[in-house]
């Protein structure tokens, strides 16, 4: 078993239905990728996460579900996130203008906006990406 305590939480969109699918979706093994905003990271100071770097996947309620592990990782234009990737991110979407305008929907929001700092934030073909892949290396629940 690993020990997990000290591994960080891995975040997958904002607290609340869209946290809760998006972990349900890791857990069933239809999710194995991610994209968050490089601005984002930025802004709050992160580090870009590094194959692999290891955290505990949780809920909207802050219960620890898994525990993942980075697998791969690129930063890239939003414009050159490729089909195989949106498909990875296992929320149905069956091409990447479809990925995309799900994605813009959740970048132009304003809890993204917010944590950006600019509350008319959007983004363009050429806004930088990371694109994450990740697994499932231990359920906890």
């Amino acid at each position: 078993m690993t020990t997990y305590e000290d591994l960080p939480p891995y975040l997958l969109g904002i607290p609340g239905p869209l946290r809760d699918q998006l972990v349900a979706t890791v857990l069933s093994g239809a999710k194995t990728a991610t994209t968050g905003l490089l601005p984002e990271y930025e802004a709050e100071g992160e580090p870009l996460p590094a194959p692999g770097d290891r955290a505990v996947l949780v809920d909207s309620q802050e219960r620890a579900l898994a525990v993942v592990e980075v697998t791969d990782v690129q930063v890239l234009r939003l414009a050159d996130v490729d089909l195989r990737h949106a498909l990875d991110e296992g929320e149905g979407y069956t091409s990447v203008a479809e990925w995309r305008a799900s994605h813009e929907g959740f970048w132009h929001s304003d809890p993204v906006r917010e944590a950006l700092g600019d509350p008319e934030y959007t983004v363009d073909d050429d806004t930088l990406v990371v694109a994450e892949r990740f697994r499932v290396v231990e359920r906890l629940a």
